[in-house]
């Protein structure tokens, strides 16, 4: 559940009601300011095409509300950074695929053709949270490493068991 002051943050109409709010946060240190944050993580998640213009604002008024993020804790030093670089790239996602075609399974696959590290694969997602990590996973892409977001459009799929390992008699 996403903490109560980001709610609080979000429906906020003005500068003085986020003002306010920043206030609270404050006031809370840092407990108050992970779970602002932590909010502020699964509503980049979770907003839609009609919430753009909503995010865009209150990212850029959360910057400005907390210039120095790394006084409640040096690793989010680059936080806003991370935060704008995710959102702008989920929009180039939600810009390039229609919302009548994110219907159904997407992954997310992290691939170096020169190493001989492995594949990863994060399957099995809705398309929003596959966006979101579509541009999450931009901030430390590696030379030659290569992020791609699929839609899954033929899925065949089993799941072993310890019965399934063992041989039948007849072939014992």
């Amino acid at each position: 559940m996403s903490h109560p002051l980001y709610h609080q943050y979000m429906l906020a109409e003005s500068e003085e009601l986020e003002q306010t709010c920043s206030a609270e946060i404050e006031d809370g240190g840092y407990f108050a300011f992970y779970g602002w944050l932590d909010g502020f993580r699964e509503g980049l998640k979770t907003y839609e095409d009609d919430a753009v213009p909503m995010y865009r604002r209150k990212l850029a008024r959360a910057r400005q509300l907390f210039p120095d993020p790394a006084r409640f804790s040096p690793s989010w030093s680059a936080i806003w950074d991370e935060f704008d670089l995710i959102f702008a790239r989920k929009n180039e996602v939600l810009a390039a695929i229609p919302a009548d075609r994110r219907a159904g399974e997407w992954q997310i696959v992290l691939d170096n053709p020169y190493s001989h590290q492995q594949v990863v694969c994060y399957p099995a997602l809705a398309f929003l949270e596959a966006a979101y990590l579509y541009g999450y996973f931009q901030r430390e892409l590696k030379p030659n490493e290569v992020l791609r977001l699929q839609k899954v459009t033929e899925l065949l799929s089993v799941q072993g068991n310890k019965a399934d390992s063992l041989l039948p008699e007849a072939y014992s």
